[in-house]
């Protein structure tokens, strides 16, 4: 064995210790949630952001503070209620005396300049106060005036929202959607889960979490979930699925061609991806199957399928249409294998 294919096995083995450890951290604070626990981790090292979806009180917010309390990265929190304005999160220019007395503009940084961004309730704000994060979330970077200032890396935004049906919301932008790596749907917890979320939070004892990885393993760790090889017919079924997402695709199934006016931008395939790479680095293999695809796809797809009118009248969900695009893959995947047989 190389010295070179050594290394990256050590890199690998440490990448699941510290996924691990950060999992059983945030679980001394988070009761159940594994699974959303787990997929706002690969958010995490696949360098997206996630959204968040619930009802108050699901511990959507204690979930982001215990992540980033497990991590040595710069934490901010951004409270979005209809009056925030934009200069609010990006921070603003403002008139400084220096020594001399002479008067002088000067950047005064916003909450936006942190590693690890709580945007709690984002949709209690309104679309233009929404639309601030675009720039920060896209290209790393914020525009104040003609200056360009360069955010921090890591840069990872955690953004909750309640569901558009409760009162003072506001739906957040197509484009703004897109740019989530996932959307997770926070459940409501069982009876065991309640009863044991009750004994926790009605005590005087804290848990205390330990700092598990520093922002520069975090970048580490990202490059090697992107050295991950992707064989090229699991990249044809990702681009196969994509497409079937679209209604004039005559692939689609019926409920798309029904339900959904728009399907996924290519950055639904770049998410999965990605997302696909890092759950095949967990199971310690070096190729991404399309079970990781099938996988990832409900949180990399269902916010970027967006419904007709019909769809929205029915109240349809957009998991239900994804279920049946990866139903329609797999059997015109089977039927042609069956015909090379």
């Amino acid at each position: 064995m190389s010295n070179e294919i050594r290394e990256v096995e050590q890199q690998a083995a440490a990448f699941r210790e510290g996924f691990a450890r950060i999992e059983a951290e945030i679980g001394k604070v988070i009761v159940g949630h594994r699974e959303t626990v787990h997929e706002t981790l690969l958010c995490l090292f696949c360098g997206g952001h996630v959204l968040l979806e619930g009802v108050p009180g699901l511990g959507k917010t204690l979930l982001v503070k215990a992540l980033a309390r497990c991590l040595e990265l710069a934490f901010s929190r951004i409270q979005f209620t209809p009056d925030l304005m934009p200069a609010d999160i990006i921070g603003t220019n403002v008139v400084v005396e220096d020594p001399e007395g002479r008067r002088q503009f000067q950047f005064q940084r916003g909450p936006l300049f942190g590693q690890v961004i709580l945007a709690d309730e984002v949709n209690r704000a309104t679309p233009k106060t929404q639309s601030a994060l675009l720039e920060g979330m896209q290209e790393l970077t914020v525009t104040v005036g003609r200056t360009q200032h360069p955010l921090g890396r890591p840069f990872f935004v955690l953004a909750t929202q309640n569901p558009i049906e409760m009162e003072g919301t506001y739906p957040l932008p197509e484009a703004q959607l897109d740019r989530f790596f996932f959307k997770l749907k926070v459940r409501y917890p069982s009876r065991a889960e309640l009863g044991e979320i009750v004994d926790r939070t009605t005590t005087v004892a804290e848990e205390s979490l330990a700092r598990v990885l520093s922002g520069p393993l975090v970048e580490k760790y990202k490059g090697l979930v992107r050295a991950v090889p992707v064989a090229s017919h699991v990249r044809d079924h990702v681009a196969r699925l994509t497409l079937m997402t679209h209604p004039d695709s005559s692939e689609a199934p019926a409920s798309v061609r029904k339900y959904v006016r728009y399907g996924s931008s290519p950055r639904g395939a770049q998410a999965l991806v990605l997302a696909a790479k890092t759950e095949a680095l967990l199971a310690n293999r070096f190729h991404v199957s399309v079970e990781d695809i099938h996988r990832v796809a409900y949180p990399a797809l269902r916010h970027r399928l967006i419904l007709s009118f019909e769809g929205e009248a029915e109240g349809i969900d957009t998991d239900t249409i994804i279920g049946e695009v990866l139903a329609a893959a797999m059997r015109g995947e089977t039927a042609a294998r069956e015909a090379l047989a």
